[in-house]
């Protein structure tokens, strides 16, 4: 792939299109290309970390088994956005939908490039924030719901006692 296509996917990419476009050429020269076939997994859950992805060609389902459907990412998606910057496991499987590529850029990398451009890390802490707050809320309202449904279980079994 062209080193100006590249450069376009990762300034559309979420986070690293923080970065100036010396840093995304780093980026872009430093990274591990992988191709992926129909139906090959890029990893699965539980796997340990070695980065994170971003999608350059194709279609990546990524969910869990047994959960709603996968979601699909396309070019300019990162996969394991707290994989960039930390070793992990990982929390689901990743699957080519349809013949595809990515970037795997490791935490070494990112660390790297951090270190080199410094100037994109406050907007990268802003970002990764926000969505540690939105994930948060969502475990705040699953967990809202868990109590609901017991006290509403709770207060069956009570009224199947009485009568």
């Amino acid at each position: 792939m062209a080193i100006e296509t590249t450069l376009s996917i990762l300034r559309r990419a979420p986070i690293l299109g923080l970065f100036e476009d010396e840093a995304l050429r780093v980026i872009a020269n430093v990274a591990d290309t992988r191709r992926l076939r129909p139906g090959e997994v890029l990893f699965r859950h539980g796997d340990r970390s070695d980065g994170g992805y971003v999608v350059t060609a194709g279609t990546i389902a990524v969910g869990r088994a047994g959960a709603e459907e996968p979601v699909l990412l396309g070019p300019a998606s990162v996969i394991g956005e707290i994989a960039l910057f930390i070793r992990m496991q990982r929390p689901a499987t990743a699957t080519a939908q349809e013949a595809a590529s990515v970037l795997r850029i490791s935490p070494t990398l990112m660390k790297r490039v951090l270190h080199e451009f410094p100037s994109a890390a406050p907007a990268m802490a802003e970002v990764l924030t926000r969505d540690l707050e939105a994930v948060a809320a969502g475990l705040t309202s699953v967990e809202r719901l868990f109590a609901e449904q017991e006290a509403s279980e709770r207060e069956s079994r009570g009224h199947r006692d009485v009568v």
